[in-house]
């Protein structure tokens, strides 16, 4: 009797191994995309789209799965989860190209959900509160010389990006008016404008043209456009790219119960009906951010850490804000001993899809990305 001998293959580098056994190496390329699975779902189909999309997936050997009623024509509209390697895909969308009811839409959206390009290495987004209330450092960096110290710190320590902020969004945080933020921001940005990219957390579109006007690269907008109507009509004037965070209520009452019925779901469709709307205001460079931490629950948190991968469908970069919040329940540890925890989370995050993260220890950040390279090497 033969002893066969079977090792599932987990996160490794397809390509390589079919180059191991010998397999046609001018060929490697497009049949690693045959053993790249994915599962993806599509939302609001009619009956007519959604019996062509089952039947085409059918045709190439994929699965697609629809709601009961979708074959008797009884259901209004269904979502599909569509089920396939790669390969199967992109089959599926060049079909789909030449159906009626739309379908060349979703062919197209298909082949490109295939194709969708990767930043090469996650970014390093250092976190300067010019706060005296923030929840972790509030008021160590509020004095200005305080402030210069420590953003060329993180500078030298490998920031990629500074992320300035004069207003705590923290749960049942009170908002800071326009005045007194710009009276901490301006003077910062002055002197860090020509050293790093620049990041302001900030709600306020006054705030935000202000802090433009004076050099700043990004505006990071936890409220995702709900503060203040007019901060997508800055973004476009000036042309810059915006963080466009989920948030579920304002920081005085994010964190009274939130309750969701399919958290993933729910923030998804949330994200995507804003960056639709960020497109339609003539923004293209878009961040986009979960929120966690931002009207969710502690399980919530690692829910969307987790699967943090399913948003890369909305076809944005993605960051996450995992640095010493709440989700790590440690409110009585040092900073040092949180930092420790959420740099082992942030593996997770950059092993799960994130392309920038923001933390406050840098140097311990930067530390843990050179030892993902190994992991990361194609």
């Amino acid at each position: 009797m033969h002893d066969f001998i079977l090792r599932e293959l987990k996160n490794t580098n397809i390509e390589a191994e079919l180059n191991r056994i010998g397999f046609d190496k001018s060929y490697t390329n497009k049949a690693a995309d045959k053993f790249d699975y994915k599962n993806i779902k599509i939302y609001s189909l009619t009956p007519a789209q959604a019996n062509i999309l089952k039947q085409t997936a059918l045709s190439v050997g994929a699965e697609c799965a629809t709601h009961r009623e979708v074959i008797t024509g009884k259901a209004a509209q269904s979502n599909c989860i569509l089920g396939g390697s790669i390969s199967e895909i992109k089959k599926i969308g060049e079909k789909l190209k030449f159906q009626p009811f739309g379908l060349k839409e979703l062919g197209e959206k298909l082949i490109n959900h295939t194709s969708c390009s990767k930043i090469e290495r996650c970014k390093l987004v250092g976190i300067l509160n010019l706060t005296d209330n923030s929840f972790s450092d509030g008021g160590m960096y509020n004095d200005f010389e305080k402030a210069k110290e420590h953003l060329v710190e993180m500078i030298q320590e490998g920031a990629d990006i500074i992320d300035i902020g004069a207003e705590s969004t923290k749960p049942y945080s009170q908002p800071v008016n326009a005045a007194e933020q710009l009276k901490k921001l301006l003077p910062v940005i002055d002197f860090a404008k020509d050293k790093i990219t620049l990041s302001i957390d900030t709600r306020s579109a006054i705030v935000a043209e202000e802090c433009l006007k004076s050099g700043a690269h990004i505006i990071n907008d936890v409220s995702g456009f709900d503060y203040d109507k007019k901060m997508p009509d800055v973004i476009a004037k000036y042309n810059v790219p915006v963080i466009i965070q989920h948030s579920k209520g304002t920081p005085e009452n994010m964190q009274n119960s939130p309750v969701y019925y399919d958290v993933i779901e729910e923030i998804f469709l949330a994200l995507q009906h804003k960056v639709a709307y960020a497109h339609s205001k003539g923004i293209e460079k878009i961040i986009v951010d979960p929120g966690i931490g931002f009207g969710k629950t502690r399980e919530d948190n690692f829910e969307i850490l987790k699967r943090a991968e399913e948003f890369k469908a909305l076809n944005c970069p993605l960051m996450l804000g995992i640095s010493r919040k709440s989700l790590l329940n440690m409110k009585e540890e040092d900073n040092l001993t949180k930092d420790i925890y959420t740099t082992s989370l942030n593996a997770l995050a950059i092993k799960n899809g994130a392309d920038f993260i923001r933390v406050h220890n840098v140097k311990m950040h930067k530390k843990l990305i050179d030892l993902l390279k190994m992991f990361m090497v194609k």
